[in-house]
């Protein structure tokens, strides 16, 4: 029990302080675990730990992440995307296998040896790219997409690797290749399956049984999922009882899991296929809440042990032959995968979020080299260079993302792309800068009251968007000053600032108000602190983004609490009155660059006007009445502050 607890302390600690600093630097929490593993490698073999029994166990992570991606997949979507999951991936496989075979049979490798490297190396990490995808919001994008396709498809082709590869086998060849290349230290994983004895429900039957029963698993899956998992959550639910419902969930993934293993199918396959059936399901949310946890936690402990599984003392040996082999793999699957992006139509960043994503090797390359070594297809001193060469294309997959991110993505978001300006032929008495969520409804209410508009946007796809519902707009960036005199911004009588990020509309409003102080400003806020910055600035009508439509759901809190409609809206036309009387009377407090909350005078102020503004809310007083007391409030607050300064 104590050896348990001090090798979960261990992990624990190493997760808890690589983790936090990884990501507070940038890094990711992949790399943050994998950096992690790394450091407490040394410890862990001191204290004779199996490192590789550990990353066992902590796989299962890959097998619920599977599930919480199906449940957010439903059937229709799945279908959707078969061309991508059988042509993109398929190809991929297919391709990539073909190529690292015929670079191995160039260094002298038997065919089958080569074939079998093949299979091994083009297979990428589920984990780590799924996990990062998600992290940095990139799954919904075209290239996360097309990721998760190949993905999926590399899950599925895992199968018939398992069957094909015992075919490959030549045990006299292996007992030739040993004997020239000595028996060299065993790496992480030795070259034994880790997962000792296994039980099957196919392993002395014919091939029509085993494909019978294999049918017969999925269809239990699915069925199962429909008629079955539901009504056993309804009844479970009915308990009220959270930790059964927890542990409802776990029973659910665990049992698919074994049951995929018994009929020789990939756990992770079964238990996608089980969260795609019940994608659907009022149970849904629940499931998600409740696996993802677990899920987490177990994905981490897998990219520590591959991290502490990477020999190092073979690397000492034979350092610029793996790493160069590594560095050469990840560039001949980039190349694969960029190929197929232009032959897929995956365009702009999504193409290299898509090469750059899937260029390491994958989790499921340690099992079936420890099915090589065992089944004699691999010389055990070649699979434990491979075992290396698949760890550290797995520690270098974040830095790829990170270029990805810093280097990349920048040059295709950023106005100063590729992408030229449009050339802005009209102009009117009203710019509209931004014709997003905000800047479209400003343009609508606009032009359909008879008021022209000229709007810029730097936004390709808003662009497309708009143009094919007829609405004329141009591509620039509005923050330039060539581009804004374009659209005729010196004799406009009004622009509208509707672009996303705080720093750009400050930066639009402090060039447009010193250089053309006769236009009208209306300037979209992203937060209260906002506003006063923006009024600093220049700007003449000051809306934020979210005020408006916040008190319209407080409006409905109190009509469904029982108020009518017209009392309802008067409190609500109180407090707008209110709200912005705050703002213009604590407004000389503000202090550019300091938060509200760390501002003492800003909150005093505030601090003094609250109970005015509860005493209108509640009817006890007066609004006008309250607003020339708050004034007064306001003005003795603002001498005895000055009083105290001139006695300092």
């Amino acid at each position: 029990m104590s050896s348990l607890l001090l090798v979960a302390f261990v992990f624990l600690v190493a997760g808890v302080i690589a983790v936090p600093v990884a990501a507070r630097l940038g890094l990711g929490s992949v790399l943050g675990y994998l950096i992690a593993g790394i450091v407490i490698s040394p410890m862990l073999y001191a204290m004779h730990i199996d490192v590789i029994a550990i990353r066992h166990i902590a796989e299962f992570g890959v097998v619920m992440m599977l599930f919480l991606v199906g449940l957010e997949l439903e059937p229709r979507r799945l279908w959707e995307m078969r061309g991508r999951l059988v042509g993109l991936g398929g190809l991929q496989v297919v391709a990539t296998t073909g190529l690292i075979a015929c670079v191995a049979m160039m260094f002298g490798l038997y065919w089958s040896i080569a074939v079998a490297i093949g299979l091994v190396l083009c297979l990428s990490s589920t984990a780590i790219v799924l996990q990062t995808l998600d992290e940095k919001g990139l799954m919904k994008s075209d290239g996360g997409q097309a990721g998760f396709s190949v993905l999926l498809f590399q899950d599925i082709a895992v199968i018939l690797m398992l069957a094909l590869i015992p075919l490959l086998a030549n045990p006299e060849l292996m007992d030739a290749t040993n004997l020239v290349a000595g028996h060299v230290m065993a790496g992480p994983g030795g070259g034994e399956d880790g997962h000792g004895g296994s039980l099957s429900l196919v392993e002395n039957i014919s091939g029509w049984q085993q494909t019978l029963v294999t049918i017969g698993a999925v269809g239990l899956v699915v069925l199962g999922g429909y008629f079955l998992v539901r009504p056993v959550f309804r009844y479970i639910a009915m308990t009220k009882l959270r930790e059964i419902f927890i542990a409802a969930a776990l029973l659910i993934v665990v049992a698919i899991a074994l049951l995929m293993t018994l009929v020789g199918l990939s756990p992770a396959l079964g238990t996608f296929l089980a969260g795609v059936v019940l994608a659907t399901s009022e149970f849904r949310h629940e499931l998600e809440s409740d696996v993802e946890p677990f899920k987490g936690l177990l994905l981490g402990l897998f990219f520590m042990t591959v991290g502490a599984s990477i020999d190092f003392n073979l690397l000492a040996n034979a350092f610029f032959p793996i790493i160069g082999i590594t560095l050469g793999l990840m560039a001949l699957k980039g190349l694969v995968l960029l190929a197929l992006s232009y032959l897929y139509n995956i365009e702009g960043s999504s193409r290299w979020l898509f090469s750059l994503s899937l260029a390491q090797a994958g989790e499921f390359g340690f099992v079936l080299l420890s099915l090589t070594v065992a089944s004699d297809v691999i010389p055990e001193s070649v699979a434990d260079r491979l075992l290396l060469i698949v760890a550290l294309s797995m520690l270098l997959t974040p830095v790829l993302f990170i270029v990805f991110d810093k280097i990349i993505a920048p040059r295709y978001t950023s106005p100063s792309s590729t992408t030229e300006a449009d050339d802005i032929h009209e102009t009117a008495g009203v710019i509209v800068a931004g014709i997003g969520r905000f800047g479209s409804v400003v343009n609508r209410i606009l032009t359909s009251s008879g008021y022209p508009t000229v709007v810029v946007d730097y936004s390709a796809s808003h662009l497309e968007t708009v143009r094919k519902f007829g609405i004329q707009a141009f591509y620039g960036d509005a923050s330039r000053p060539e581009l804004l005199h374009a659209a005729g911004i010196q004799n406009a009588q009004m622009l509208v600032v509707a672009i996303d990020g705080k720093t750009q509309i400050s930066e639009l409003v402090k060039y447009v108000h010193t250089a053309y102080p006769d236009v009208h400003i209306v300037a979209r806020a992203v937060d209260r602190a906002h506003v006063h910055e923006l009024y600093a600035l220049g700007a003449h009508d000051i809306i934020r983004e979210t005020f408006d439509s916040a008190t319209r759901g407080g409006r409905s809190a109190l009509e469904a609490l029982g108020e009518s409609f017209s009392d309802a809206q008067a409190k609500i036309d109180k407090f707008v009155a209110l709200d912005r009387f705050l703002l213009r009377e604590v407004a000389e407090a503000y202090k550019p660059g300091v938060p509200l909350s760390e501002n003492p005078e800003y909150v005093e102020k505030v601090k003094k006007l609250m109970p005015w503004q509860e005493a209108v809310m509640q009817g006890t007083k007066d609004l006008d009445e309250m607003l020339s007391a708050a004034e007064s409030a306001v003005s003795s607050s603002a001498d005895e502050s000055q009083t105290a300064r001139n006695r300092s």
